[in-house]
């Protein structure tokens, strides 16, 4: 783990939207930039990049309802259509006409649903191991929590042992040594939490139907620029997914970290702010209606048919 950054102030607030309370920090000044956490995380997730992203922009790092500090509001909706609704909710609360948009995991499906339900909100995406339909790495733990044994054992968790906690989160960091211990309390304490672990549990049972859903949906999303940042050693959303998902977004970039896991921003968030503060700065011609995306000159890498595969040395898929 690199050493962390020292922290700008943050605003803690909350806004009221379609029935619920959101809570998000929000720092610096600029264009809108929104961060959305994966399915066990937390606004404070990204504590290693808001600092690094709010010196150019208005940074809000928001906790999806029944997570991290946002209330729980009564039982949960998995739909990813109702997420997103919801995360445009919260946009037209703080008054952002659009917004860059960065997002992890699950999160990153959101995300995905988001430009495509609303793509004048949504300028750019950088979306690290998104959750999506071509992935089949998780289909054991979703099919485990789906049952009533494996439930019962989601509630178990929270309370074993450390030692017990960092295994099983081994795989999504890269490796058992790599489990930040604030990581690991921050997710424990999150999953202590009845509401949050019923829709962390919601989200599993609905898994299959959601990515059907995005599957279709993602069509509608090829026009945005999207940056996809993996690891080569994620374990819990597949690399070979996120070389299909770069081939089916035609203005999107896929890049590779070497030795990271699934939280490449949490693991190695110098390179991750580099990476994200380039792809923000780079400037955009507009995509002509009903026509395929075409990148500017200067840009000419970004289309997902000349960089994806040509990028990934067998050293970096180590």
């Amino acid at each position: 783990m690199e050493q962390e950054a020292p922290q700008p102030h943050c605003e803690d607030a909350f806004v009221d939207v379609r029935g619920a309370r959101v809570h998000y920090l929000h720092a610096g000044t600029g264009k809108p930039v929104v961060l959305i956490h994966g399915l066990v995380g937390c606004s404070e997730n990204w504590r290693k990049n808001i600092s690094a992203l709010a010196a150019n922009a208005s940074v809000y790092a928001i906790d999806l309802v029944n997570l991290g500090k946002s209330p729980r509001a009564g039982e949960p909706d998995a739909r990813l259509s109702t997420t997103a609704n919801r995360i445009v909710a919260v946009m037209n609360a703080l008054n952002l006409a659009e917004a860059d948009v960065i997002a992890h995991s699950h999160g990153g499906a959101v995300a995905l649903m988001l430009a495509a339900m609303h793509p004048k909100r949504v300028r750019r995406l950088i979306l690290f191991a998104p959750a999506n339909p071509f992935s089949r790495s998780s289909d054991v733990m979703v099919r485990i929590y789906s049952t009533r044994w494996g439930r019962a054992l989601a509630w178990m968790l929270p309370y074993l042992p450390a030692p017990i906690q960092r295994i099983a989160l081994g795989p999504m960091y890269g490796g058992t040594d790599r489990v930040d211990d604030r990581c690991l309390r921050e997710i424990v304490a999150g999953l202590r939490n009845p509401a949050a672990l019923r829709h962390v549990l919601c989200v599993i049972h609905s898994w299959y139907n959601e990515m059907i859903k995005l599957k279709v949906a993602i069509r509608r999303a090829k026009r945005t620029p999207i940056l996809l940042v993996w690891g080569a050693r994620d374990c819990t959303v597949s690399l070979g997914s996120g070389i299909k998902l770069n081939r089916k977004l035609r203005a999107s970039q896929l890049i590779v970290i070497p030795g990271c896991g699934h939280a490449v921003f949490e693991e190695k968030p110098e390179e991750s702010n580099g990476l994200m503060l380039e792809w923000l700065g780079r400037d955009w011609l507009p995509a002509p209606r009903h026509k395929k995306l075409r990148p500017s000159s200067s840009a000419t890498t970004l289309t997902s048919r000349t960089t994806p595969v040509q990028r990934l040395s067998r050293e970096t898929l180590s």
